[in-house]
This record gives structure tokens, sequence and C-alpha cells, in this order.
């Protein structure tokens, strides 16, 4: 199915976004860091849907007044979704835009009909920030390695994050290497700096289909993050992906299906 974009003011910001008209409740697609909506191209296709670059990502605004905590990017959604009209979801996200999916759906329980979580980063008690995002979350260190990153480096970080080595081509590399400009890293350190832990209940009720996918050889967030996020998931099945990484999809391209036939059941 055709894939179209656009692109919206919202507070007075640019707001980018894709989506393919497709019947029944519309597929939220929510993306992580350092990329886009132009990681959901494939997904949109089959399901239809909509994916909104977050602010401080893609091509969406990226000013030093926004609000990169998850509280802050939640609240943009909330504006987003009332502005294309969009209600009732079904939620597919990965790495930091889960934080973003489950703070809505702890909002807005009644709103989510069906959730795939996919990689989500440590924001749950027992478990440690990768180094990485340490260095991230202190000042100075944090603005000098931004600072100093290089498309080099970006390429073998996003490259170490998977287990296929074409998944990450020049040409998607240069695309991410692009929108990695001053707005991207800072909206990246102030999203690390102002987010604690994810406050989901005891448990979210109420209960709807959810599937957790997660890549097991991702080198920053442990697989056992997976079962630690279910236990808060009435209902919820884990699958762990042994051949794949932190963007599982871009190792395992039948995950494509995998997301379609979950969200069709």
């Amino acid at each position: 199915m055709r894939v179209d974009e656009h692109t919206i003011n919202l507070d007075e910001s640019p707001v980018f976004y894709r989506n393919a008209e497709a019947p029944g409740v519309p597929v939220l697609y929510l993306h992580g860091i350092p990329t886009s909506s132009d990681d959901w191209v494939d997904f949109l296709a089959r399901t239809g849907g909509i994916a909104p670059d977050l602010i401080g990502f893609g091509r969406s605004g990226k000013g030093g007044h926004l609000d990169y905590s998850v509280p802050g990017l939640t609240g943009f959604l909330e504006r987003f979704l009332a502005e294309v009209h969009v209600d009732r979801i079904n939620l597919v996200a990965h790495d930091w835009g889960t934080a973003v999916g489950l703070t809505l759906a702890i909002r807005h329980p009644e709103r989510i009909e069906r959730l795939v979580l996919m990689n989500a980063p440590p924001l749950l008690d027992g478990f440690a920030w990768p180094q990485l995002a340490r260095w991230w979350r202190t000042r100075w260190i944090g603005e000098g390695l931004m600072g100093s990153t290089t498309r080099g480096m970006l390429a073998r970080t996003l490259r170490h994050g998977s287990v296929n080595p074409d998944a990450w081509t020049d040409e998607r590399i240069g695309t991410v290497w692009d929108q990695f400009d001053q707005g991207t890293q800072r909206a990246i350190l102030r999203l690390f700096r102002l987010t604690g832990r994810l406050p989901i209940p005891e448990s979210l009720k109420p209960a709807r289909p959810t599937l957790i996918l997660w890549g097991g050889r991702d080198p920053w967030y442990p697989p056992a993050l997976a079962e630690a996020y279910a236990k808060h998931l009435p209902g919820a099945t884990v699958e762990r992906l042994s051949d794949a990484g932190h963007w599982p999809w871009l190792d395992r391209s039948d995950l494509v299906e995998r997301v379609a036939t979950f969200l069709e059941e």
C-alpha cells in the first residue's frame, strides 16, 4: 500500500509524519534514537498506519524550547494524535519509542487495543544504564562525545547494534547522519538526563494483547528486560530472537509479517 509523507505545524514547530491508509484501527509506530519514521516504511506499506518523527528527530522540529523528556514527548504525541484525528490505536514501538508509548498507555489505557514492543530501554528497577548512556547522562562528557561524533563513529555504533552486516547500508547510515544535527544531539542528551525510571503500575490494566519482540544480541539492552516489562503487561507474550540485535527487523525481515499477523489476529 502507498506510504505518503506530510508536514504539519504543531506547537509552532514542524512535525513530519508518514501514513498509509488502511481500514480498521490505525497502527501508530514510534521510533527510537537516533532514527526516525524511516524505520517504519516497510511496516506501513504492509499494515497501514501512521509514523511521526518525534520532536528532536528526523525532519520534525528540534528547537531548544521543546520538552524532550518522556512526559514531554508523550504530551507532544497526545497533541499530534488530536491534530490528525486519531483516537484508538494499535501501538508498535521500539527503543525510546516504547517509553513514550507506554506512558501514553498509562495515561490513556482505553485508547490502546494491541501493543508491540521491541528492545526497550532499561527504565525499570534493577537494570543499569549501558556505558554510553552513562556518559551521555554526565554533563560536559556527554556534550563532548556528541560534538566529536563523526559519520564513521556513528556508522560503527549503528552496525554494532545489528547482527546482519548488511543491515546498515551506506545509504541508510547517510540518512541518519544527515539528521544527526545539533538539535538531535541536544534532544538525545536531554532525553537521557530528564528521564528516570518509568512509573509503570504493578500491572498495566486493562489487559490487552501484547507482543514483546527482543533482539537477543542487543549490545545495550539485555534480554532479561523483556520479561521485566512483560510482568507489567497482562497477557504479554515474549519472543526472544537469538539471531537479531537492537533493531531486530533489520536482522529479521520476516518480523514485518510477524507484527502484521499479530495486529490482524
